[in-house]
């Protein structure tokens, strides 16, 4: 009788707090698992830069990629691949989802791969909700003018009165979990913010123009569309579009940010904490 195939274990570890706590011991191991980013999509662009960042900080790791395509065979082969380089019966890798949060079609393919590579590996949760989150979201908006600059990195306590914007969409796409799920981040960027900040979705339920509509319900008529996403997620020109359509300004995607090279890294080493 044929074993049933390994499945992926998904942790969900308290992540390390303090933004300069390093999120990985600074040796490892050679047994140490792989980090092995998976993405929709193909290796290359925003997942490319970001692999090469969390590389650059954290030497000591060996970092692969993995688009996932439309069969994740690429990271079943990453899988396999890693496993052959460490100990029978170890934990061969730990898969980072390149994801601001749970996405149907990326959780079924990372699961096809761990199950057809048949080797013992670890799923992360996505990247987000998290602190940091919110702060790559805040910088992005900055950068567009759409927000006052965090030059501190602190919380933003000016006036309100002061605010480029009245209030801002924080956009996800996934679905109406990944929405539900980007609450807590939402809570947090509006904090830094002072300002209302309503979740909608790209692709589902609760959409951007229902955000949109509730806040100028409100009051708020100068609106800022945040995109919660990295970017290969989301088919181009989808959040910039939804932002035309409402009349609405659209900082840039979060992207190849050094603060989501760190989460991914923290991600990787929270697991490591927890064994």
């Amino acid at each position: 009788m044929s074993e049933s195939p390994i499945l992926p274990v998904r942790g969900r570890p308290v992540r390390p707090s303090g933004r300069h706590r390093r999120p990985v011991p600074s040796q490892l191991p050679p047994e140490a698992p792989a980090l092995v980013l998976a993405a929709l999509g193909d290796a290359t662009g925003t997942a490319a830069e970001l692999a090469a960042l969390i590389r650059v900080d954290n030497p000591q790791i060996q970092v692969r990629l993995a688009g996932l395509g439309e069969d994740a065979k690429e990271l079943t082969s990453e899988l396999e691949s890693a496993a052959r380089e460490r100990p029978e019966n170890a934990t061969a890798a730990i898969v980072v989802p390149l994801l601001t949060g749970p996405h149907p079609v990326a959780d079924r393919l990372i699961s096809m791969a761990v199950a057809a590579s048949g080797v013992p590996v670890t799923v992360t949760d996505p990247l987000g909700p998290h602190p940091l989150l919110a702060e790559a979201l805040h910088i992005r908006l900055s950068e567009k003018s759409l927000a006052r600059a965090d030059r501190m990195r602190l919380l933003n306590i000016s006036n309100p009165v002061d605010t480029p914007v009245d209030g801002v969409i924080l956009a996800t796409v996934g679905g109406e979990n990944a929405a539900a799920e980007a609450q807590p981040t939402a809570v947090l960027l509006a904090s830094r913010l002072t300002l209302p900040v309503l979740v909608a979705s790209l692709d589902s339920a609760p959409t951007v123009a229902d955000a949109a509509g509730r806040l100028r319900g409100i009051g708020a008529q100068r609106i800022a569309l945040s995109p919660c996403v990295l970017g290969p997620e989301a088919a181009p020109g989808l959040a910039s579009a939804a932002a035309e359509e409402i009349g609405a300004e659209c900082a840039d995607l979060l992207g190849p940010h050094d603060l989501i090279a760190d989460l991914a890294a923290r991600a990787y080493g929270s697991i490591l904490s927890a064994d």
